[in-house]
């Protein structure tokens, strides 16, 4: 299986791509004096920008780029195209064990200066072993102001041997200065069928279940996986798509609210129960900390900094489960506001069809559209570091009013 497979309904973006890895090849060759025939050097740059909705693929063709850069392949001699899945270049990309390869996750809410200059000072050194040293930032829109101009720097006055690889939802969510210095490309929301297609193929989902699972996602294949594979996932959806039938009083606005809430604390803290103390064993046992013995030298301080990020990523993760279920309520309301309007088509939440229905004749499409607008006020909200329960109960109050 090849790197770009995994690239579901990105066709033209997978051309662009496999055609720029050939003239990153030819770039490479013509260094030693070599040539390949049939690639043109015009078509590598050393920054890219990819954009698209969320669960598109962004970070997913950032990677399998940089996987076919570091190809091995023998086959590329013979004409093959970058990226076979199978060399040990492509391999350890995939792993994230490749030297030259480092891709920047941030646990917490944004990515500071000091991460970003150690990274631009990485980019001026030559790769230790691949043809290519690759830098993938996998979450460019969450760059702090200090941040992002220190990386200007490094995309401004790149390495010859260096190539940036900068994921965000839109290329908006960038500063003006850097985007003008990367090439764009925007992948597009998947088919619902391409998807389930390859829910069938790689995840053996039964071909029912993996249409539904498809159309909820509603283009974000991670989360229609999950809704395919995971039954908490699942029941989790039906609760919150239970949220518009049980808004008929303030009582069961306040209920669902918290219930909502309390759903992205427990995911939160499920994931702190493992990761957290996972990394804290990890970090005192790279200090030689004994059981019951006195804390090494610095040991405090960097617990105390490792804490902080610990916070600041239970923090993102209660916001990004929050944000799942608001994109579920407004998938749930666009098919209301669909069936109001006789408009054609397939619907994101096909297995819910008689609760949509009810609401639909129960409502004008005037009242859908103020609570989708409620649904994305909450959003707003949220960014703004608005307390989540207040915020969610404002929605569900506007819920109810219509």
């Amino acid at each position: 299986m090849s790197v770009w497979d995994d690239l579901v309904g990105q066709d033209r973006v997978v051309e662009q791509l496999q055609a720029a890895a050939r003239a990153a090849r030819a770039t490479a060759a013509a260094g030693r004096g070599e040539a390949v025939a049939g690639a043109n050097a015009s078509l590598m740059t050393h920054a890219w920008l990819f954009t698209g909705p969320p669960g598109a693929g962004q970070v997913t063709a950032a990677r399998a780029f940089a996987a076919a850069l570091q190809c091995t392949s023998p086959d590329l001699e013979l004409g093959g195209t970058p990226g076979c899945g199978f060399c040990d270049g492509c391999h350890t990309v995939l792993s994230g064990s490749h030297a030259d390869v480092k891709q920047v996750r941030t646990d917490g809410l944004s990515i500071g200066v000091g991460d970003m200059r150690d990274l631009v000072l990485r980019a001026a050194s030559y790769p230790t072993g691949g043809r290519w040293s690759v830098i993938l930032v996998d979450a460019a829109h969450r760059l702090t102001e200090s941040a992002a101009n220190a990386l200007l720097k490094g995309v401004e006055e790149p390495s010859p041997r260096t190539v940036w690889l900068l994921c965000a939802p839109s290329v908006q969510d960038v500063l003006p200065t850097i985007r003008s210095r990367c090439r764009l490309l925007v992948l597009r929301t998947p088919p619902a069928d391409a998807v389930a297609d390859m829910l069938i193929r790689r995840d053996g989902v039964e071909p029912a279940e993996a249409r539904i699972a498809a159309l909820a996602g509603q283009g974000d294949i991670d989360r229609s996986r999950r809704l395919a594979v995971d039954e908490q996932a699942r029941s989790r959806r039906a609760e919150v798509l239970r949220i518009p039938l049980e808004v008929g009083d303030i009582g069961g606005c306040l209920a669902a609210a918290q219930r909502l809430v309390d759903t992205a604390k427990a995911d939160a803290e499920a994931l702190a129960e493992t990761q957290d103390a996972k990394e804290t064993d990890d970090l005192k046992a790279a200090y030689g900390a004994a059981e019951g013995s006195r804390a090494p030298r610095g040991m405090a301080g960097a617990v105390k900094e490792l804490e902080k990020r610990q916070k600041s990523r239970a923090t993102r993760t209660r916001r990004e489960t929050l944000g799942v279920a608001l994109g579920d309520l407004l998938g749930f309301y666009r098919d209301v506001l669909a069936l109001q309007l006789g408009a054609g088509g397939t619907l994101s939440n096909e297995d819910q069809r008689p609760a949509l229905q009810r609401l639909a004749g129960e409502g004008a499409p005037e009242n859908t559209l103020r609570r989708i607008e409620a649904v994305l006020a909450c959003r707003r909200a949220l960014d703004r570091n608005v307390d989540p329960l207040l915020a969610v109960e404002a929605m569900t109050v506007a819920l109810r009013a219509g």
